[in-house]
């Protein structure tokens, strides 16, 4: 990788601008290889020099990958307009310019949400060539039922005429009013619209993964995760186990009935 200008590393990697970067140098607080370093053009190696901002390393990766357990209350949006946005929940540490959510979760939705500064994984990401399959749990208002199979896997016809992917729709043991739902696309309140059609209404909604990302039992609602590079080619690969059928019903169906 060629050198580039310490301040241009850090730009490009935080929220910081380049004034800004120059008036933290001169106080001190930018060191690079554990010395302190008060020029902000010399050059360094991204892959092998090591820059802390303030205390905090700054990580030689180009792009950021935030994994969100979003919250109800919160738009996926870079705006506020309709509420606060999910970037408010991101820490400081782990921002950096030009964050957005890559795809969207209504703003009632809890779960996965991908924030990142990539634009190009975030456009394979949401791709209909990529049609990365997306799971969700849902609470519904009247008990589910084994015909919804059926109905989901034949592309069922919503309520304004448009007609959906086939989908994948299972029941969750030790719950008549719990499903889990796959699909491949993503259209406006799209499983409240098919639920809708088949009869029935969503109280609440979790998604629990993105491809072959899932949420992890530890990350509570709000908190927020940097990814790995090969977490994120989990993307777009099959995992070997199909993750429909994994056992979510005990972690993800405690949060949507007691919340």
């Amino acid at each position: 990788m060629p050198l580039i200008r310490l301040d241009k590393f850090i730009s490009e990697r935080t929220e910081y601008t380049r004034s800004q970067i120059k008036q933290l140098a001169a106080k001190g607080q930018i060191s690079l290889n554990g010395r302190t370093e008060k020029k902000t053009d010399v050059k360094i190696d991204p892959e092998k020099d090591s820059v802390s901002v303030s205390g905090r390393e700054v990580s030689g990766d180009r792009f950021k990958y935030i994994l969100l357990n979003k919250p109800q209350g919160y738009v996926s949006s870079t705006e506020e307009n309709d509420g606060p946005s999910v970037l408010q929940l991101i820490p400081a540490e782990l921002r950096s310019k030009g964050m957005f959510p890559a795809g969207r979760l209504d703003k009632d939705t809890t779960g996965a949400l991908l924030i990142t500064d990539d634009g190009e994984l975030a456009h394979k990401m949401l791709s209909p060539k990529s049609h990365i399959p997306k799971i969700y749990i849902v609470k519904l208002d009247r008990p589910y039922e084994n015909k919804y199979v059926d109905i989901f896997k034949k592309g069922i016809k919503l309520a304004d005429g448009d007609t959906c992917l086939p989908a994948r729709v299972r029941g969750v043991e030790n719950s008549d009013k719990l499903a889990l739902i796959e699909l491949h696309e993503g259209k406006y309140h799209q499983v409240k619209r098919m639920f809708a059609a088949a009869g029935n209404h969503v109280q609440k909604l979790m998604r629990i993964s993105l491809g072959g990302l899932i949420l992890p039992e530890k990350l509570g609602l709000g908190e927020s995760m940097e990814l790995l590079h090969k977490d994120v080619e989990n993307l777009f690969k099959q995992p070997p186990e199909d993750p429909f059928l994994a056992d979510f019903s005990d972690f993800f169906s405690a949060i949507l009935i007691n919340n």
